[in-house]
């Protein structure tokens, strides 16, 4: 019986990190992402080349995805919907509009979007059937500077906890968690160290965790994003977090 990850935002990251531990166990991989990357090519892993804000192309490309999918030789399937942006720091009133909807489309609208088809699609599909959603530990927090970036993770985790509702009374319904993976040690790390202080106030602690050497390694996080969905004893619906090793 085979087992598929369909994953968005693979290409790098804390993305490649998830695909990598999947794939160390033998899981099927889709990713879509706005670019591709020619070592999960040569891995076996089918890439879908798709700018996820595009949200109008987001059901025929992923309807694709599960017409490929054989029903009877299913056990389990995943979606991780990983694919996010910071959008550009700074104080609310300093974002134009265009930055505004493009970072909630891509960190909200897009897992509204892919979760309703996924649910829709693998309904009365006998194999167990999951939803992680990469949140932040900023859904809970607010940060001078991330108002949207918090806003939009902090939707997230309601959604999750919502569609764990929804499926509770349904017969083999969709196992969902909300996953913060930690500081990680990314692109898009690099990218707030080059804040400026006017614009995002905390920038010194993720300063100072890049000199201690305490930002999580995208290896370890998907190797435990790969364990939580894999442990039946979570509760649907859980907010959790990746801790270091």
């Amino acid at each position: 019986m085979e087992k598929v990850l369909i994953i968005t935002g693979g290409s790098k990251g804390i993305g490649k990190g998830i695909i990598d531990a999947y794939l160390a166990n033998g899981v099927q991989i889709f990713s879509v992402s706005r670019s591709v990357n020619a070592e999960l090519s040569k891995n076996g892993i089918t890439q879908i080349e798709l700018d996820l804000t595009h949200t109008d192309k987001l059901e025929a490309e992923f309807l694709k995805i599960f017409s490929l999918l054989d029903k009877e030789s299913l056990s389990k399937i995943t979606l991780i919907n990983n694919a996010g942006t910071l959008g550009k720091i700074g104080p609310l009133e300093k974002l134009d509009a265009e930055t505004i909807d493009k970072t909630i489309r891509l960190n909200t609208t897009v897992p509204f979007i892919l979760s309703s088809l996924f649910i829709k699609y693998f309904r009365a599909w006998e194999a167990k059937k999951s939803i992680i959603n990469i949140t932040s530990g900023a859904a809970l927090k607010p940060y001078f500077g991330w108002s949207v970036y918090c806003a939009s993770k902090s939707a997230i985790n309601m959604l999750t906890q919502t569609i764990a509702v929804e499926q509770a009374d349904v017969k083999n319904g969709v196992k969902v968690l909300a996953i913060a993976p930690g500081v990680v040690d990314t692109d898009m790390q690099t990218e707030i160290r080059k804040s400026s202080k006017e614009d995002f106030k905390d920038i010194d602690r993720f300063v100072e965790l890049k000199a201690d050497g305490a930002l999580n390694n995208v290896l370890t996080v998907g190797r435990k994003i790969f364990e939580m969905d894999h442990d039946y004893s979570l509760e649907n619906g859980a907010i959790l977090r990746v801790e270091g090793d």
